[in-house]
């Protein structure tokens, strides 16, 4: 298969969208197939990083980023989204499409995708209209962003849901259940591994990694840490509530919770070596409680204790880890864990034995090739079932 993938974030960026992309794009090199990524050029920190993989061609186009250097926000998405019409219509034609979100992202691979009579994959790693609903956005707003997306879903081929929660809500706003691949989700454990650079603090610390938004509560673990005196909180990425966080943090723990921005997966990577335990939420009543935090995959990959507090499958999926715990949603409960761990440390053995569970049971490898085999039902179909409807 030809395959094209169209992304506004690819690696070396962190997160878990870029790390699943690249993982993507390797495994169908690996199996033979033509593939072509369509992105942004990389952040400028990290610009000098782009490792490309032998038989996946990426093409890089100049972006507008946040201060933060993220594509996040309506102009940046559309600084992407708007040559992408362009650049898709003059490529030379793929067999399918994959398209990450934004919904406007997946709009414009859609409606190109429809012109060309090309079949797009659409991947549903979260819905944005529940979650600007839940975060409080203005309701025409919300109505807008369901309509676009749902133009995107009835448009594609097929829709890839990473969990049950996501095929559930799915069916509940009448896209049609054939249209749905679950392939779960996991982590690339070549790049999240035990074995590494650790950091080292002089204390203990727990680690919050990646987007601190409303619709993750994690607030909840800068209030436990004003009553935990023996270990440290550092965020590392970015979020919407980053400035909120950082404020209370100064009014009730002082130099006790650290924020690190975002870095790339090789330094996430280190940071979670030397944690003591990572720490991951989804804000109870928030509408979004379906989400899964793929922090907890990048941790235990790592060989890091998780603990998850909040509604949502990152519950059963902690409880079910070797050294993973969930605890219901309040201060006391988060703030007896944090200060447990950082008394007793797991040691280096039960670390290693937890990293090799999770390369028997997270490793994106299995899903990349479930994703592998949707590709090519799709192809298989022709044009004919190709643009949805």
């Amino acid at each position: 298969m030809r395959v094209l993938i169209a992304s506004r974030i690819y690696a070396p960026e962190p997160g878990a969208a870029p790390q699943r992309l690249a993982a993507l794009a390797a495994y169908l090199a690996d199996e033979g197939h033509d593939v072509e990524v369509v992105t942004a050029r990389a952040p400028r920190a990290l610009r000098g990083n782009e490792r490309e993989y032998p038989g996946v061609h990426v093409r890089r186009a100049p972006v507008l980023r946040d201060r933060e250097g993220f594509v996040r926000g309506y102009l940046p998405y559309l600084s992407f989204d708007i040559p992408l019409v362009w650049r898709l219509l003059t490529t030379r034609r793929p067999d399918v499409i994959v398209v990450e979100p934004p919904p406007t992202t997946g709009a414009a691979v859609r409606t190109v995708a429809r012109l060309r009579r090309i079949p797009a994959v659409y991947y549903v790693a979260d819905i944005l209209a529940d979650a600007a609903s839940s975060a409080g956005v203005t309701q025409w707003i919300v109505r807008a962003v369901r309509r676009l997306e749902l133009y995107v879903w009835r448009g594609c081929a097929a829709l890839i849901a990473v969990s049950e929660p996501v095929v559930e809500r799915l069916r509940e706003l009448q896209v049609p259940p054939e249209q749905v691949r679950l392939v779960g989700n996991g982590i690339d454990t070549s790049a999240y591994g035990v074995t590494g650079p650790a950091v080292v603090r002089n204390e203990p610390y727990a680690l919050y990694a990646g987007t601190a938004s409303d619709v993750h509560g994690a607030g909840i673990f800068v209030e436990a840490m004003a009553s935990v005196d023996n270990g440290q909180l550092v965020f590392v990425g970015s979020g919407t509530d980053r400035v909120a966080l950082r404020r209370r943090a100064d009014d009730i723990a002082p130099g006790r919770v650290h924020f690190i921005d975002a870095v790339s997966p090789e330094e996430v990577a280190a940071w979670f070596r030397g944690a003591a335990l990572a720490v991951a939420s989804v804000k109870p009543t928030g509408g979004y409680e379906f989400a899964f935090p793929t922090k907890l995959y990048a941790a235990v990959a790592c060989g890091t204790p998780v603990l998850f507090t909040g509604n949502g499958p990152g519950a059963a999926f902690a409880d079910s880890t070797p050294l993973g715990a969930s605890v219901p949603y309040e201060v006391d409960a988060v703030a007896r864990h944090l200060r447990a761990s950082f008394a007793q440390p797991a040691p280096r053995t039960e670390r290693i034995h937890l990293a090799q569970w999770a390369a028997r049971t997270v490793s994106m490898t299995a899903i990349t090739g479930r994703i592998a085999t949707v590709l090519a039902e799709v192809v298989s179909r022709g044009p004919r079932g190709a643009v949805g409807r």
